[in-house]
């Protein structure tokens, strides 16, 4: 594959944290005497940034929180986690010092917090490794909209098209073309059912970051 950076997503790409997340949506929502519904996420107009999930969970649910304290009471109940046991996956911290070591731009391109992304990446020895970092509460369109990778890009001060972006789930993907990247999809089991979509969508697809390590001749 052709490339001259690459932008990771975070959650449930370099790290295994999507179960935390469930948690979240649903101690959040039960605490407030909402069930959760299935389709919880199959639309979320602005995308799914911090700010655009919250924004979302506060019309959508009719919720009296301004959208601060719902991003806030989210990071409450995350704080710890990040701080102390989000761990990454299999192989991914061995590709990242390589990549590093061969001098690849790297990037990060996620829906998740400056807080808590930061969190991660420092408890995690990684921090490093990026040359950019642009999360889900900046002043941006969500994915499944390209705005987050595009801004990666220009950070980059590359072309969209010479950006390979890895990513776990459909949404992320689908932002990750828009923005015109090649797009390699990772597993993770949170974004099974999404499966077939994903695989068709994306250029290539990989179960571990071992295999991904491997496509890229790391």
């Amino acid at each position: 594959m052709d490339y001259k950076a690459i932008i990771f997503d975070l959650d449930g790409t370099l790290i295994d944290s999507m179960q935390l997340w469930r948690q979240v949506d649903q101690d959040f929502l039960l605490g407030r005497g909402i069930e959760v519904p299935a389709d919880l996420f199959d639309h979320i107009p602005q995308g799914n940034s911090f700010i655009g999930t919250a924004q979302y969970f506060k019309e959508r649910f009719g919720l009296p929180d301004s959208v601060e304290s719902i991003m806030e009471e989210w990071t409450q109940m995350l704080r710890w986690h990040y701080e102390n046991d989000v761990k990454l996956k299999p192989g991914a911290g061995k590709l990242l010092e390589a990549l590093f070591q061969k001098n690849v731009p790297i990037g990060l391109g996620t829906s998740n917090s400056l807080e808590l992304s930061s969190k991660a990446l420092a408890q995690n020895g990684i921090s490093h490794y990026f040359n950019s970092v642009v999360t889900g509460d900046f002043p941006l369109k969500g994915k499944p909209f390209p705005d987050i990778y595009l801004k990666v890009a220009q950070e980059l001060n590359l072309e969209p098209s010479r950006c390979l972006v890895v990513e776990d789930t459909l949404t992320g993907v689908q932002a990750a073309k828009a923005a015109g990247m090649t797009v390699v999809a990772i597993h993770d089991e949170d974004s099974l059912p999404f499966a077939p979509q994903i695989r068709e969508m994306a250029d290539a697809y990989v179960f571990t970051h071992y295999e991904l390590s491997e496509l890229l001749k790391i």
